[in-house]
């Protein structure tokens, strides 16, 4: 198989996937390295085509329309807290689509983690602890915005009361309301 052939058969793996694809599954599917995948990935996204590298592997992002409110989170807390976070917002029908940091010299930096529910949510923290991570907030002193989706108002004000007892939430709004 040569390199376009191997491509077009990783995007269309990617669109039949149900679930994210990790490197190293791709890799073995393809018998190339986890490397040649991540370049072919790149080639794929120069071409056009959108594609998320989440914590739990390569995705095609989902109908992007938006039902009910998207959301911006600003919060400050430890590593330690992550996890809680997260819960916090998904446990109350939010939608956790990404983190975004403010980096000195970079400027903002954004990772997709686009977490649903706890099992997201441990397998995204299962992942930090097995390659010794750390998130992306450390360059700030804990400080990091969320994009999420949320429901309605009601779960807005839930996820926004609950971080802010845990002293997780600096600030919440709301944009692009439908």
């Amino acid at each position: 198989m040569d390199t376009q052939e191997r491509r077009a058969l990783l995007l269309e793996a990617l669109k039949q996937a149900k679930c994210p694809l990790t490197g190293g599954y791709l890799s073995k599917k393809f018998n190339v390295s986890r490397q040649i995948i991540v370049g072919d990935i790149s080639v794929i996204r120069a071409g056009g085509v959108t594609v998320y590298a989440t914590p739990r592997g390569y995705v095609l992002p989902e109908d992007e329309e938006v039902h009910g409110i998207v959301g911006i989170i600003a919060c400050k807390h430890g590593a330690d807290m992550m996890r809680r976070e997260l819960e916090i917002i998904v446990d109350n029908g939010g939608y956790v689509r990404d983190v975004i940091v403010e980096h000195p010299l970079y400027g903002e930096i954004r990772a997709d983690l686009m977490l649903r529910n706890r099992h997201d949510v441990e397998v995204f923290d299962n992942r930090m602890k097995e390659c010794d991570g750390m998130p992306l907030s450390i360059v700030t002193q804990g400080v990091h915005l969320h994009t999420i989706e949320v429901p309605d108002k009601d779960a807005l004000e839930r996820i926004k009361m609950q971080l802010r007892q845990e002293n997780i939430c600096a600030n919440l709004s709301a944009n692009n309301q439908k």
